[in-house]
């Protein structure tokens, strides 16, 4: 079954020297290539600066042994290797047979191109196992996106017991270090850096989901020295929403490998003679140009090549979401009320949350029986609709449909569509249970009472929600070794609902959720339109939250909300200048009572939502700088974001605490055009005295500016136009 479709990268046309036997991508500023050596291994041969297509890349030579402790297995840089022969190095590939062979060498077969991508086939023609492997590179960014197809192709059943997308080998060194994000609800996106050193470090989702412990995502750089604007940085990402691991190593010669796939954790996929199982994608590229070069390129290729629509695809409407307010207690006259309050603000898009379908009243029943409460509703949504519509606004519907409150006739009716095994605790997680979305019944279920909802409203939003871990992950309906294949089922099934539902509602788009921010990776992000960094909306915590969120994914999806002051999370107090300052930096959302909010509010949001919108092109769709990182609780922060025609630039500064009496850092914009003129405009907040109107690029990037911040929470924000 074939995972998450995405629209195809810009491919480059790779290339393939039959006298050396080796393979070469060229795409952007990368260069990727791989040879066949005597032993007809497949091996890395080079990854990173673009080369002359003239330069010499191979042969490809076998390791060397060392020792009888290090043979060639544990030393060579193989492309995909199987656990087999004396390999004791990270396999990408380990399976059994039914017979008790366990030994899988993958030699060189074929290879095809077609289309822009190079299929090479491995096989182990005794065992009788063939594995395909796909490579793709994106013109505009060098990005290689890499999976694998196992098929076998023998007369006994096998199974799977790890099984990679990839494995990335970097040049030898000995001064690399690794970054990545971690997290917990509330608290996501937080950025580590490590050296690397002979060992492993694992990332890693036993979850079921991809979970925001660690996200699926990797930088790797080498001198040891993070800057944003130079070094060479390798960063890669996995489109995986299910169970995933990614594992950095080191060996004995200092040649470090990154390998990732399905987490191998109560992993089992059977394949009977005939069948096969394709990995899900991993993508990788390489720059010189630093962190941020990375993280831009990342971005890029996300907008044009992952996210759905590419470069056509429509700016985030200004919405508002009405949970803050109401909560479960939602009706239709109360959402009416809050919907002319927002319309009155210039928002876009409106959304009822949690509690208007079911037996909703509260997270303790109703979670499954997706059609509307008649007591809240009593004429369905139409009247509502009707009138937000009436409003000029679009409408949407927070949904969960992957889970089942134990108290609902969903589950009533069906106890055995939950994951379960016979006769054990089934735990429960904010009172609901998950539904086992790998049998076909489930989904068909899903697929039909989302399709009639979509079908019989005029719903142009879906926010969809994922709110607890799986536990017990049984799969009684099959036979005991095909029950592991959960893992991949489930989550297939995952793209091949959210994939219908586009096709059969085009208009329709949908948000990625889970608690927040714990299944944002590029499977998901292929099929939905935003996502949802964090349930944690305090203004200040939001700023590291952005700041970690925007290091692997783009602003185009990341949503970011105005709520209340004191923030629910923190009971902090803000303004609501520096709350709308800090969600404007992604697509801009509103989640406070509107009810609550006072004249002057009005005025404030009002004025901050038609900035917003002379501006959200360069945040959505522009470049990303980070000029002053938030990480580990720092007093400032800011970035700037400059539109790809490079006519408007557009900067956001925060000060948390002062402390000293300290000025604001002097601000150096990046990204300008260093020839043209740029006149200034302030959104909010002022420069120091005798700070020029307008200047050339060259001086806001080298001279800089200085912001008149003052005191605890206070921000600016800054406009450049090109005169």
């Amino acid at each position: 079954m074939p995972l998450a479709a995405a629209p195809a990268p810009r491919s480059a046309t790779p290339r393939y020297d039959a006298a050396s036997h080796v393979f070469r991508l060229d795409a952007g500023k990368v260069t990727y290539a791989m040879g066949v050596d005597e032993d007809g291994r497949l091996q890395t041969l080079y990854w990173g600066a673009r080369l002359a297509g003239d330069d010499p890349l191979g042969p490809a030579m076998p390791a060397r042994e060392r020792s009888s402790f290090d043979p060639k297995g544990a030393l060579s840089r193989q492309e995909y290797a199987g656990w087999g022969g004396n390999i004791t190095a990270m396999p990408a590939l380990k399976v059994k047979f039914d017979d008790g062979n366990r030994d899988l060498v993958l030699r060189y077969d074929s290879y095809t191109i077609d289309h822009g991508a190079l299929a090479i086939v491995l096989r182990d023609k005794q065992a009788g196992v063939d594995v395909t492997l796909r490579y793709t590179a994106d013109e505009a960014t060098g990005i290689i996106g890499r999976s694998a197809r196992i098929e076998n192709k023998g007369k006994q059943p096998l199974t799977i017991d790890s099984a990679a997308a990839a494995t990335w080998s970097l040049p030898a060194g000995s001064d690399y270090s690794l970054r990545y994000l971690t997290g917990t609800w509330a608290g996501e996106w937080h950025l580590q850096t490590r050296a690397i050193t002979p060992g492993a470090t694992v990332l890693e989702s036993r979850r079921g989901s991809t979970s925001d412990e660690n996200n699926p995502w990797f930088a790797i750089n080498r001198g040891g020295a993070w800057d944003e604007a130079s070094g060479d940085v390798w960063f890669g990402a996995l489109a995986w929403s299910g169970s995933w691991r990614i594992r950095v190593d080191e060996d004995i010669l200092g040649q470090v490998r990154v390998t990732g796939g399905f987490n191998p954790f109560d992993f089992g996929y059977r394949l009977k003679p005939g069948e096969a199982l394709e990995t899900p994608v991993f993508y990788g590229g390489y720059t010189g140009g630093g962190m941020g070069e990375a993280s831009r390129l990342l971005h890029r290729f996300e907008k044009t090549a992952i996210l759905p629509h590419g470069d056509e695809a429509k700016l985030r409407p200004v919405l508002y979401n009405s949970w803050e307010a109401t909560e479960f207690k939602v009706d239709d006259a109360g959402q009416q009320r809050l919907a002319e309050k927002a319309a009155a603000l210039g928002v876009e898009r409106f959304v009822v949350d949690d509690g208007w379908f079911g037996a909703r009243n509260n997270d303790h029943a109703g979670l499954g029986d997706w059609t509307v409460n008649r007591t809240k509703f009593p004429n369905g949504l139409k009247p509502l609709i009707d009138k937000v519509h009436g409003l000029k606004m679009s409408f949407g519907l927070w949904v969960e449909p992957e889970m089942v409150n134990p108290d609902s006739d969903l589950y009533r009716a069906h106890p055995d569509w939950v994951l379960n095994f016979p006769d054990r605790q089934r735990s429960e997680g904010r009172n609901q249970l998950v539904l086992n979305l790998a049998r076909e019944d489930v989904k068909a279920h899903l697929f039909e009472v989302l399709d009639k909802l979509l079908t019989e409203n005029d719903i142009q939003f879906l926010k969809w929600d994922y709110n607890r871990n799986w536990s017990e992950p049984g799969w009684p309906q099959m036979a005991p070794d095909e029950q592991q294949k959960v893992y991949v089922a489930y989550t297939h099934n995952l793209y091949d609902i959210l994939r219908r539902l586009r096709e059969k509602h085009p208009g329709v788009e949908i948000e990625s959720c889970s608690g927040g921010g714990a299944r944002v990776d590029l499977g998901v992000m292929a099929l939905t339109d935003e996502v949802w960094p964090s349930d944690n909306t305090d203004a200040s915590d939001r700023l590291s939250i952005q700041d970690g969120f925007t290091q692997a994914y783009t602003p185009a999806a990341m949503m970011a909300w105005v709520t209340g002051s004191p923030s629910g999370m923190n009971q902090r107090p803000t303004t609501l200048d520096f709350r709308f300052l800090s969600a404007m930096q992604g697509g801009l959302g509103i989640g406070a009572n509107l009810l609550d909010w006072t004249a002057t509010d009005d005025a404030t949001a009002k004025r901050y939502v038609a900035e917003y919108k002379t501006i959200r092109a360069t945040v959505q769709r522009g470049d990303l700088y980070r000029l002053l990182s938030p990480q580990g609780r720092a007093p400032w922060s800011a970035t700037n974001s400059v539109s790809a025609d490079r006519r408007q630039a557009v900067l956001f500064a925060f000060q948390r605490q002062a402390e000293e009496a300290r000025a604001f850092p002097t601000l150096r914009l990046q990204g300008l055009d260093p020839a043209a003129r740029y006149r200034v405009r302030y959104i909010h907040g002022s420069a120091v005295p005798g700070t020029p109107d307008a200047a050339s690029g060259a001086y806001w990037m080298q001279h800089g500016i200085d912001l008149a911040l003052k005191g605890d929470f206070d921000a600016a924000g800054v406009v450049f136009e090109k005169r």
